[in-house]
């Protein structure tokens, strides 16, 4: 599946070449989940459980959202190339949080899309862009011309050239049936392998062999990569878009994952298998094909209106995820939050809010339905902890609610388990350290007296943060508008990266950018 950019935190970062590179963070992450992932699968073994462009003149009229629009059906019925596509997207629809709808948004991508079709490769393609509920920078294409782009990688986008530069790519995929051949040659390559493993009686050999496939699947990719990249640099130009739009992009991109990575120059010694050209490389093709249609400038990017349309998008957790805030969880629809210490990081992903500190700690939090309210003690004890000390297991209350906690032990890790009943759900709580570290006590112990129930008047308060797009007046200064930003953090860093500034760059009034706020 060929994916876009950036997942936050320790999660996948993907871009348009389809590479998928974990950031500095993430590979920090990675390290401490291979070590945690046997404390885990054994720990929870039972299941933790304003003017008009020349884009709107020319399609406004004939392109925009259906009377007869496209179904699933009808896809397969017309493509069968479609039917792996038709499969896979209730996946993807699970994976990225569900279907992100807002109908300013869906006409300002279908005008995009109308007019990359009509210079596509193959203009009879039908398309279906989804946009998915993610704060993600991603995005990708299935055969059959099923094409996804979430919420967050609109967020960072600054004009409609960027999000065409995107979609252009991810069309080219689609026309040059990429899916499918890489389909095809990874499915010989997995049979390629097995046989390898299998029959080679020396497991080293098996290895190499099995390496061997990898570095030839990387190949393959970097080719049809490249390939995209110059297809859709075409696009751009020939649709009237600012062929300059992917290089820019590829920039905030490369910002944006240097941003989440927490630091300046992520090391790239995992970047094994990296399954495209270096930044440099992409960019200098970018360019010299976007020469092709004139110098820069050229083209429509047609900022106003794009920022009009994104003006008020969620930004961030989606509300029925509930929201972090710092070293904060806190879910409005459960009425719940819980915290944890200073040097976390919190990741909130749609099966569990998981959170990595200092010294190898990790906290993992998630709740089932308790229906029957049976007994927090014999529930903690009922098998689906393995290693559970079951002297170890007491009541007790945290904040005015009933719980149970216990110790458990699996290979080098001890575990704090508490379990806290708020109406007809149980909420877990797995602390985790490594043997003899001294610090899983007052770890699980934060944790665990952060843990409360909202107020009302808490809930009622707490709003998702959205992209506010506001007029730069006279006076106002990068510092000072980015101190308007809430809910996030490093919010300079933050502020010039949604809206491309490079260090040292000054603001005009009357320009518009955007800030991320909950008002």
């Amino acid at each position: 599946m060929k994916q876009y950019f950036i997942r936050q935190g320790a999660r996948q970062i993907t871009d348009f070449n389809g590479h998928q590179e974990p950031s500095a963070t993430a590979k920090r992450q990675a390290k401490r989940a291979r070590r945690l992932k046997p404390l885990l699968v054994a720990a929870l073994a039972v299941g933790l459980s304003g003017c008009q462009s020349w884009l709107d003149q020319t399609y406004s009229s004939s392109v925009g959202p259906s009377d007869n629009p496209q179904t699933v059906e009808r896809l397969e019925k017309n493509d069968p190339r479609a039917r792996l596509g038709a499969r896979e997207h209730p996946r993807i629809l699970a994976s990225y949080g569900g279907e992100f709808r807002d109908a300013k948004v869906e006409r300002m991508l279908a005008r995009i899309v109308g007019a990359l079709t009509l210079v596509s490769e193959n203009p009879k393609q039908t398309y279906r862009i989804t946009i998915l509920n993610s704060p993600a920078v991603n995005a990708f294409a299935l055969p059959g011309g099923y094409l996804y782009i979430t919420r967050g990688l609109l967020a960072l986008a600054n004009d409609s050239s960027e999000v065409a530069a995107v979609i252009s790519h991810e069309m080219a995929h689609v026309t040059a049936n990429h899916g499918l051949q890489r389909k095809r040659r990874e499915e010989a390559e997995v049979i390629a392998s097995r046989v390898a493993t299998e029959i080679l009686s020396n497991e080293t050999a098996g290895r190499k062999a099995l390496a061997r496939s990898k570095l030839r699947l990387a190949a393959f990719s970097r080719q049809q990569e490249l390939e995209a990249d110059v297809i859709g640099v075409r696009m751009l130009g020939q649709a009237g878009f600012d062929p300059y739009a992917a290089a820019r992009f590829l920039r905030s991109m490369e910002a944006y994952s240097r941003f989440q990575a927490g630091e300046a120059d992520g090391d790239q010694s995992l970047d094994f298998l990296s399954t495209h050209p270096d930044a440099p490389k992409r960019l200098e093709l970018t360019i010299r094909h976007a020469r092709a249609f004139g110098p820069e400038g050229t083209g429509i990017r047609d900022r106003d209106q794009y920022l009009a349309g994104i003006d008020g998008l969620l930004y961030g957790d989606s509300p029925k995820e509930g929201y972090v805030r710092g070293l904060t969880f806190l879910h409005p629809a459960l009425e719940i939050r819980f915290s944890v210490p200073k040097g976390f990081k919190i990741d909130n992903t749609a099966q569990a809010v998981l959170a990595t500190g200092p010294g190898d700690i990790a906290v993992r939090f998630d709740g089932v339905s308790d229906r029957r309210r049976r007994s927090l003690t014999n529930y903690i004890a009922s098998g689906w902890v393995s290693g559970l000390d079951p002297d170890s297991v007491r009541s007790l209350r945290v904040n005015g609610l009933d719980a149970a906690t216990a110790r458990a032990t699996a290979d080098d890790w001890d575990f704090d388990v508490t379990v806290i009943r708020v109406k007809n759900r149980i909420y877990r709580l797995l602390t985790a350290a490594p043997k003899g570290s001294g610090r899983l006590e007052p770890t699980a112990n934060a944790v665990r007296n952060s843990f409360r129930k909202m107020t009302p008047a808490a809930v009622a308060a707490l709003k998702p943060l959205r992209i506010k797009v506001v007029t730069v007046r006279p006076g106002d200064t990068v510092t000072g508008l980015a101190g308007r930003m809430r809910g996030t953090n490093r919010r300079l860093e933050l502020f010039r990266l949604l809206n491309a500034l490079p260090s040292g760059a000054a603001l005009s009034a009357g320009e518009e950018v955007k800030i991320v706020t909950d008002r």
